[in-house]
Parts: C-alpha cells; structure tokens; sequence
C-alpha cells in the first residue's frame, strides 16, 4: 500500500487526506494544529508528532501549505522533508506560492535523490470535499505520472502544464481570473439590487447565458444573503494576487484590470476582514457605492 504523507491539514488539506483514506492509500498526516490531526485519525488515518515522523516511511508526501516561507521551512528546514524523507520519495506541493520557489525546491529535491512537483489545485473548499479540484502539474513527465493516482483521489481534472514551477504560473493565471471574475460579479450584484431587481432570479437567468461562470454558481447565493464563511479567506487570495503582480512585472506583461483588483483586495483585507471568503469583495463594492458594507 501506498503511504502519503500530508502535511498541512486544513481547509483544503484536511478534506484531501479524507479522500486519500476513502482511495485505500495510507495516509499520514501532520499539522501545527493538534486538533486537525486527531480529526484525520478519527477518519482512519495515522498521525505524526512532527514533520520528520510524518515523512520518515512515506512514498510521497503531499503538501497544502499558506505561503512560499512555510512550503520552504517544511521542505528544506531541519528536520524537514529532505532531512528526513528516504530516497526516492515524491514530493508533491498543492500549496500556492511563487514559481521560482517550486523550481529551487526541486532542485533540492533532485539533489537529495528524491523527486518533486508542483501541483496546485483550484476550486475551493467545495472542490476539496467534493474530491472534484483542478489541478495544475509541473515537473518531469515521469514524476508527474507517478504522482498521477494520489492526484486523481482528490481532483477530477489532472493536467501536467509543463516543467516545475509551471503549475504555480497556471495556478496565478488561475487566482487573476478569479478574483476578477468575483469583483465583477459583486458589482453586478450591487448594481441590481440597487435598481430593486429580483436578484435569485437574475441570478439564474445570467448563469443560463453568456455571463455564466462557476462564481455565479458557487458564490452568488451566499453573497446576496451576505455570508463570508471562508471557503478561501481574503488573506490568501491578497497574497496569490501578489504572486500574480510580481511575477506579471517579471515577465512585462500588463495586467490593468489585475492590478486594479489586488489593490482592492488589498483595500478589503487592510479594513480587517483577511479572515472572510474573498467573495467578501461584496463588501469594498457596497462601500464604494455608498451604500451598506465596509
């Protein structure tokens, strides 16, 4: 049997060691937090005391991590993947971080006879319960094929874009859609309830047609009725935006109307609500208006 090591069991990483459980790998898992760990455990799964016990007999370990320093720590601290996994073992990163950092990663990892990925995942929360993510692959054919099986037990579409860090350049196009897509449909949102309209039904008919999107589908609801449970917080998508902006100045491509949205949800974040679904967007666009929100 396969054992995966998953380190980093939270909104998205929790909900994919349960899938890996309900594939028959054996799954060990991870994080900072206690409580996440003993959940895994009460689904099946093994829990480890520190990174080190986690990866120590693993064939690969899966990470789904914030941010660029954490996925760094993890993997190239002491103690750390590469200090303590065995050679050959597959590392495969779902975390969302700079393009850069996942080819020096795995380079490392090469150079420590063990192999790497970068494998980022859309599709939220839902997506990760729901075992139905999109994911992003970069590395070596080989690798990515060996990574394939535990990509399939928690995605529906797995698709190798390339060599390593290129699924984290995917993966910022990816984050630039998003966030634009839901400032649009935010304002569009504020816009027909200030001209009183019937916005469930309005909702319907925009999804049916050219306007339709998977924003439409999966967030409009809970941004009418003004519920920001985050499926993917604010914070995070400020710092993917980021990774966007800087990585667009890289290559000089201009992103106007990407620049002009990490600045608001900058502007949304500075106003202390990092913590809410980046659906939340809502809100900036109600202020703006003068209207509620902010």
């Amino acid at each position: 049997m396969t054992t995966v090591a998953v380190i980093g069991l939270g909104i998205m990483g929790g909900p994919m060691a349960a899938n890996l459980l309900t594939a028959g790998l054996d799954v060990v898992g991870y994080n900072r937090t206690r409580e996440k760990v003993d959940q895994l455990v009460e689904r099946g799964g093994r829990g480890a005391d520190d990174v080190a016990d986690a990866v120590r007999d693993a064939d690969i370990v899966l990470t789904m991590l914030p941010d660029s320093p954490d996925v760094e720590g993890v993997v190239l601290g002491e103690g750390g993947v590469l200090d303590s996994a065995k050679a050959g073992t597959l590392l495969v990163d779902a975390s969302t971080i700079r393009p850069d950092v996942s080819v020096r990663l795995a380079e490392a990892a090469r150079a420590r006879g063990m192999r790497a990925v970068d494998a980022p995942v859309s599709g939220g929360e839902a997506g990760a319960v729901e075992g139905t993510l999109s994911i992003m692959v970069g590395g070596e054919p080989a690798d990515v094929e060996a990574a394939r099986p535990v990509l399939e037990a928690v995605g529906s579409t797995v698709v190798h874009v390339g060599p390593a860090g290129s699924g984290q350049t995917v993966k910022a196009a990816n984050q630039l859609i998003v966030a634009g897509t839901i400032e649009l449909v935010a304002e569009a949102l504020v816009f027909l309830e200030a001209h009183g309209v019937d916005t469930e039904a309005a909702i319907k008919v925009l999804a049916g047609g050219l306007a339709g999107n998977r924003i439409l589908d999966r967030k409009a609801a809970g941004m009418t009725a003004r519920e920001f449970t985050p499926g993917f917080r604010v914070d995070l998508h400020h710092k993917d935006l980021g990774i966007v902006t800087s990585a667009a100045r890289e290559a000089g491509v201009a992103i106007p109307v990407g620049a002009l949205v990490a600045q608001l949800m900058g502007s949304l974040r500075a106003q202390g609500h990092g913590s809410l679904d980046h659906s939340a967007l809502l809100l900036l666009v109600e202020q703006l208006s003068g209207r509620r929100g902010g």
